[in-house]
């Protein structure tokens, strides 16, 4: 379907008069769009007749979808822009009419037409393959200029956070600190979880369906129109990133907040060329096969994003990662600071946001960015954003206490299962899928199920469109008991000989053992985003690597098999027919939602016990868990 032909259609839908404009020479296709109308009209009487505000909006700007003076940044231009949308699919629906007069349902929504587009940016090769270092990153400049946002990103006053973990809360603190400073704020993180305006937030909240298509056709076909051979579309995470700058600039935020994808030096985001202060959270083993296999290694890529004098801060690294860390900075002029964690007591008697001992670290260096943000734009001296050493100024308590970010110490208990029962099954989430991360996991979820009592309640916070919900989670002792059920997968560039041994001996430090691990293929399909990623059911899926999985959970049951005892207080009615594999302490289940059933299975002939699910290892399980949890 043409441009031109949606225009011209426009044209005579918004204006409600079937007369031939003059751009329109072509008999044949006047006779199409004057069948279009007829048959539109008829199936959507209502809106048949917009106001004239709106046509000359839409056809200003359709006729000029590919001019950079578009911006979007008006809301009836925006009105007028999902206008043109509804139009086009209502367009496609009169095409595809039945018999029976009325549209088939196959039809794709406007919203997912924009995700099928997205997911042709999706490349097939592995991560691990060597080209993603720095694979043409000085195509990256090129995409800035064919959408104009070199001077957008220049005037951007932009936080900019790499690091092995810790990123995506560091960035939520420091947003909710700045949102709650009074100033408008853009957040770019990732990976998102159940839909991809995660990424992209205005103001604490993802960005509105109708704005994210705006603005992703305006990028799309320009880029479209723009590439070519020697310099292609930009593959799927750059594509976002360079999205991202796009919806902050039209958005004119105050700040952005821009969090690394995967190492920093050749990371989309690093097109930034001034920054007002960067930031690197803990540093880790992760992503070897691309970043290096040392921490070294690691800490120089992250070191990426220091630039010429620009002030960063960072947490307490191991030696080697802190040395390198201070040589690049040295080398760049670099004023760089060590935070230590947050003073709970600067709290004044509240919790943080975000479940965790380690969110207090994350939060420290929050705090020393937004504050360096605020010193370096001129704002330190407003009213009542002054600190003190042993002050935190008002607006940043709230701002730490109200942080919120799925898949990161969640806790959400099944709403599938009856209402008087649904804490019988709870998920703890938690995406850690480092041997680090993995350790402080393991703390948060034996730290958080001891925490229950018959008089506490214990809350988790979920943005709900424009305020916090609250997911009430309340345990009730007596004759009732407990056990504890890991469920678990993770990439195949990750090694579970590191993982799985730091999860078990966490847990057992504190007295946590599991009776079952349940280990499950990733529901999500890596080239497809939106609601065509979740896979249907295959019976002759690869399970290989959760049999591995499964194995090296068993060898090491075996190792500590003397050290074990708790794990058979409690005695369950197991039926694993359902399974793929099942072994005295694990079991591979063809599908997660297989496994699922099985754990609701379990309660249901289980009820004087309690199952208590850590689901962790990889972001995209915890995200497949919330999309069927959740439904």
């Amino acid at each position: 379907m043409s441009l031109e032909l949606i225009r011209d259609f426009t044209h005579c839908f918004l204006s409600s008069s079937v007369q031939q404009p003059q751009f329109t020479k072509n008999p044949n296709k006047w006779n199409q769009i004057k069948r279009y109308h007829k048959k539109i009209t008829s199936f959507y009487p209502s809106i048949s007749n917009p106001s004239s505000t709106l046509t000359h909006l839409s056809l200003s700007l359709l006729s000029s979808r590919n001019q950079s003076s578009i911006y979007f940044a008006n809301s009836h231009t925006l009105s007028a822009f999902s206008v043109s949308f509804r139009i086009q699919a209502l367009i496609v629906m009169a095409e595809q009419e039945g018999g029976n007069g009325s549209p088939k349902a196959s039809s794709l929504t406007p919203y997912e037409e924009a995700l099928d587009a997205l997911s042709s940016l999706i490349t097939r090769r592995t991560r691990a393959d060597s080209s993603n270092m720095g694979d043409q990153f000085s195509h990256l400049f090129e995409y800035l200029k064919m959408l104009d946002l070199e001077e957008a990103i220049s005037n951007m006053k932009i936080i900019h956070v790499a690091g092995t973990k810790g990123k995506g809360s560091t960035c939520t603190f420091a947003e909710s600190i700045l949102r709650n400073c009074g100033f408008r704020t853009g957040l770019f993180t990732s990976p998102h979880l159940i839909d991809i305006r995660e990424r992209f937030r205005l103001d604490g909240m993802e960005i509105c369906k109708e704005k994210f298509l705006a603005y992703f056709w305006w990028c799309y076909d320009r880029l479209k129109e723009k590439t070519d051979d020697s310099i292609p579309m930009p593959p799927y995470f750059r594509f976002l990133a360079l999205l991202a700058f796009k919806i902050f600039a039209a958005e004119q935020v105050d700040v952005a907040i821009m969090e690394v994808g995967l190492g920093g030096k050749y990371d989309a985001t690093n097109v930034v060329r001034e920054p007002v202060v960067c930031g690197i959270t803990s540093l880790g083993y992760d992503h070897m096969e691309i970043l290096g296999n040392t921490l070294g290694e690691i800490a120089g890529e992250k070191a990426g994003i220091f630039k010429d004098q620009i002030p960063a801060f960072t947490v307490p690294q191991p030696d080697e990662a802190m040395r390198v860390l201070e040589e690049k900075a040295s080398q760049l002029n670099v004023p760089l600071q060590v935070v230590t964690p947050l003073e709970p007591s600067l709290l004044n008697g509240l919790r943080l946001g975000l479940e965790g001992e380690h969110q207090y670290l994350n939060a420290s260096l929050a705090v020393a960015l937004c504050s360096t943000w605020l010193k370096r734009t001129g704002h330190l001296g407003d009213t009542n954003l002054e600190q003190s050493k042993n002050t935190l100024p008002e607006q940043f308590v709230k701002g730490l206490t109200s942080a919120s970010l799925q898949g990161r110490a969640q806790i959400v208990p099944d709403q599938l299962i009856n209402n008087d029962r649904s804490n019988d099954l709870v998920f703890f989430l938690d995406g850690a899928h480092s041997p680090e991360s993995m350790e402080v996991c393991a703390r948060w979820f034996s730290l958080a199920i001891k925490e229950y009592n018959p008089d506490q309640t214990l809350f988790n916070r979920q943005p709900d469109s424009s305020k916090f919900s609250l997911e009430v989670v309340k345990m009730h002792h007596g004759d009732r008991k407990s056990t504890q059920i890991l469920l678990f997968n993770c990439l195949t560039v990750r090694d579970p000989d590191l993982l799985l041994p730091r999860l078990m001996k966490t847990c057992a430090d504190h007295g946590v053992y599991f009776k079952k691990a349940l280990f499950v293929p990733s529901v999500s399909v890596y080239n497809k985003v939106g609601s065509q990623a979740m896979a249907p059911i295959d019976s002759n899926v690869d399970l290989s690597w959760q049999l591995t999985l499964q194995r090296v959970w068993e060898n090491l049951m075996q190792v500590n098999k003397g050290k074990i005892t708790d794990v058979a207080s409690v005695e369950l009615k197991e039926d694993m027919e359902m399974s793929a594999s099942n072994c005295e302490h694990s079991a591979v289940f063809p599908s997660l939602p297989v496994a699922l059933k099985w754990l609701r299975d379990r309660v249901q002939q289980n009820q004087s016990v309690r199952f208590q699910v850590l689901v962790t290892g990889s972001l995209h399980l915890v995200g497949d868990v919330l999309k069927l949890v959740k439904k």
